[in-house]
């Protein structure tokens, strides 16, 4: 019997890989997708992605999304709250854990084990321990297609944001920069891949900047077609 799972779920590149890597794991069962949105935003925590565009991607994945959403200027106490609860909520539906595409940073892989050890559940971390460069290679290669929907302002400049994540964007990139922006640098979102069954249609709106906890951020407004 496969041990059903839930996946964390932002829309960008590690999450997608990791489905990916679930999707073809003879003991696992992916049978959901958890994303965390905030209230007035209606986009994805951190991201900043439009909730629509993540809902063609369950679509097109034929998952189901499970939404959470935050507040503005959510505190590491409430969030705590609200995760716990939603989390909680699981114990009743036979599912075994949750899988994360993290893959390097421990001090957030310890937090999520503790997490939701408390609650009776596993985490997975299917790119754990890889070698970053080699895995945005292999993403790139198995066919996936992604746009750059965030960058950090501090370490990044605005041009990088509303690219495509290919070769050309590898290679241009500082040697500063973690190739998968595993240190916060880029986020992304996946447009097509071999786990679709359509792409969604996307086109780049206005970039736009933004500055929080005294660092500055460039958004890409992506929007469907």
């Amino acid at each position: 019997m496969k041990e059903k799972v839930i996946i964390s779920w932002s829309g960008g590149k590690d999450s997608a890989l990791s489905l990916y890597k679930v999707i073809h794991d003879d003991t696992l069962e992916p049978v959901g997708l958890l994303t965390t949105l905030t209230e007035g935003y209606d986009r994805v925590s951190l991201h900043g992605v439009r909730r629509s565009l993540v809902e063609r991607q369950a679509s097109a994945l034929g998952m189901a999304l499970h939404k959470v959403f935050i507040p503005k200027d959510c505190s590491n106490k409430d969030y705590e709250k609200i995760m716990r609860e939603v989390i909680s909520g699981y114990k009743n539906e036979e599912i075994k854990g949750f899988v994360f595409g993290d893959i390097f940073l421990e001090d957030v892989r310890k937090y999520r084990e503790e997490r939701l050890l408390s609650e009776g559940f596993k985490a997975y971390f299917p790119l754990w321990g890889k070698n970053t460069e080699n895995l945005v290679h292999q993403f790139i290669k198995l066919g996936f297609k992604t746009v750059t929907c965030c960058v950090d302002g501090d370490v990044l400049n605005p041009s990088y944001v509303g690219r495509n994540l290919d070769e050309k964007f590898l290679d241009d990139l500082p040697s500063s920069v973690d190739p998968a922006g595993e240190n916060g640098e880029y986020h992304s979102f996946v447009y097509d891949g071999p786990i679709f069954s359509e792409p969604i249609p996307i086109k780049i709106g206005r970039t736009v900047k933004r500055d929080l906890q005294g660092k500055t951020f460039y958004y890409c407004d992506l929007q469907i077609k």
